[in-house]
C-alpha cells in the first residue's frame, strides 16, 4: 500500500478536518493574516483575477479561501449550444460512461449507480459522457452550473474524505464512492444531469449557494428544493479547501470536446462540449 494513502487511513480524517476548518473558519485577526499571508507565498497566489488583495480584505481564511472573482473573469462561450466547464482546476478524467462505469484512474473504475447514492436517474446516464476536474489548493473554489436547468434533488451522502490528488486516486479503489458527496440533479433541455461535490481530506465544508445542505453530513438524504434554477455559469456551491467536481451527462446529449482530456488545465466557462449529437 502506497505511505501517503496508508496514512490517510490511519488519521481521524473528519476529526483532523473539523479542527482545521475551526482554525480556518477564525475572525481572529492575527490568526487569520497568518493563514492567508502563509498560503498567498506558499501556492503564489495572483489576486488579480479576485475582489480583494490581501488578508485584511477577508474575514477569515475561509473567507479568503473561498474568495470571489472579479466581474467578467470567467466569461461564458459565445455558442448557446456549449457546455462551460463547471470549475477551475485540472482535468482528471473524461470521457464515456460505459454499462454504467465511470473511469476512476487506470485500472480502477466505479459505478454511477453507488455513486449517485441509488438515485433513481442514474440509469439515464449509464451510457453518458462524464468530466472529472480536480481542483487543487491553488485554485478558485467555487462550482457553477455547465448547462442551464432547474434543480430538482440534492442526495447528501456522508463518507470518508480522503484526498483526491492523483496518487490517491490510483491507489484508493472506488475512492469517490467512499468519500463524502453532494450529488445535484438538474433538469435542462437536453435531459437530466447531475453535478456531483466530491469531499476530501481538509475539506471542512461542501456549501451550497441556495439555502441548501453544508457538509458534514451525517447521514444519507435525498431533498427537492422548490424554485431553484441556475443559469448557464451561475454558482452553485463551494468548497473549503481542494476537492473533485464531477459532471455526468445523459446518453447522446453532449459531445465531450476532442481536446478536453486528462492532465488539461480548465477554467470555469471554458467550453467543454456541445449539446446535441456530434
Amino acid at each position: 500500500m502506497h505511505l501517503f494513502v496508508a496514512l490517510q487511513r490511519a488519521l481521524p480524517q473528519h476529526g483532523l478536518s473539523r479542527c482545521l476548518g475551526a482554525l480556518a473558519a477564525s475572525e481572529n485577526n492575527t490568526v487569520k493574516r497568518l493563514l492567508i499571508d502563509a498560503f498567498m507565498s506558499a501556492y503564489r497566489i495572483d489576486m488579480t483575477e479576485f475582489v480583494g488583495d490581501s488578508a485584511r480584505d477577508f474575514a477569515s481564511f475561509n473567507d479568503f479561501f473561498t474568495r470571489p472573482l472579479l466581474p467578467g473573469s470567467r466569461p461564458m462561450p459565445d455558442d448557446p449550444r456549449a457546455v462551460a466547464s463547471p470549475a477551475d482546476g485540472t482535468v482528471s478524467q473524461a470521457g464515456r460512461i460505459s454499462a454504467g462505469h465511470l473511469v476512476q484512474a487506470k485500472g480502477r473504475e466505479y459505478r454511477v449507480s453507488e455513486f449517485l447514492g441509488g438515485a433513481d436517474f442514474a440509469g439515464g446516464l449509464a451510457n453518458g459522457s462524464f468530466a472529472t476536474i480536480y481542483l487543487a489548493p491553488h485554485n478558485y473554489h467555487r462550482v457553477h452550473a455547465p448547462c442551464a436547468g432547474r434543480l430538482i434533488e440534492t442526495v447528501e451522502i456522508p463518507g470518508r474524505l480522503f484526498s483526491v490528488n492523483a496518487v490517491t486516486e490510483r491507489h484508493v479503489s472506488r475512492l469517490f464512492v467512499r468519500n463524502e458527496r453532494l450529488v445535484l440533479r438538474i433538469a435542462a433541455p437536453f435531459g437530466e444531469y447531475a453535478l456531483v461535490l466530491v469531499g476530501a481530506m481538509i475539506v471542512a465544508s461542501i456549501r451550497a449557494t441556495w439555502h441548501g445542505p453544508v457538509s458534514p453530513y451525517r447521514r444519507r438524504r435525498s431533498l427537492r428544493p422548490d424554485g431553484v434554477a441556475f443559469e448557464r455559469g451561475q454558482e452553485v456551491g463551494a468548497f473549503l479547501l481542494g476537492s473533485t467536481v464531477v459532471a455526468l451527462f445523459p446518453d447522446g446529449a453532449v459531445s465531450l470536446d476532442e481536446g478536453f482530456r486528462p492532465g488539461q488545465h480548465v477554467n470555469v466557462g471554458a467550453p467543454i462540449g456541445t449539446t446535441g449529437p456530434a
